[in-house]
């Protein structure tokens, strides 16, 4: 019980710290972002609210001003039954890249981070 309202308690700062740091977004043109927000629509995160690693993926899609869809693999059924049938295992944060009618699930902080730099930054 005590752990659970410490990991409350943790989840909550992590959020308000992210909130009041957030970095700003990249500036586009209105073409470019349109390409980028068509380009992001195949584009899902599957997450936890308050998980440190999913706070640092969040930042930065915001960072790179890319919106992609946000499922709460913790609170909504769907969402995480999807990324344990078809991503392979419940693990957060979690981008599914559907590509040429292929579903791709890619794990790790890390490695999501590397792709939406490579692939958002100089868009």
């Amino acid at each position: 019980m005590l752990i659970k309202l410490l990991r409350n308690i943790l989840g909550q700062l992590i959020i308000f710290i992210d909130f009041i740091t957030r970095p700003r977004k990249l500036k586009r043109s209105a073409e470019a972002q349109a390409a980028v927000t068509q380009q992001a629509g195949n584009l899902a995160l599957y997450q936890f609210h308050a998980c440190p690693f999913c706070v640092k993926t969040r930042r930065t899609l915001h960072r790179l001003n890319v919106p992609v869809a946000l499922r709460d693999a913790k609170n909504d059924a769907q969402a995480r039954k999807d990324l344990e049938q078809q991503g392979g295992k419940i693990k957060v944060p979690c981008l599914r890249i559907e590509e040429n009618g292929q579903s791709t699930w890619l794990y790790e902080s890390k490695a999501i981070i590397a792709y939406l730099d490579q692939r958002f930054a100089a868009a």
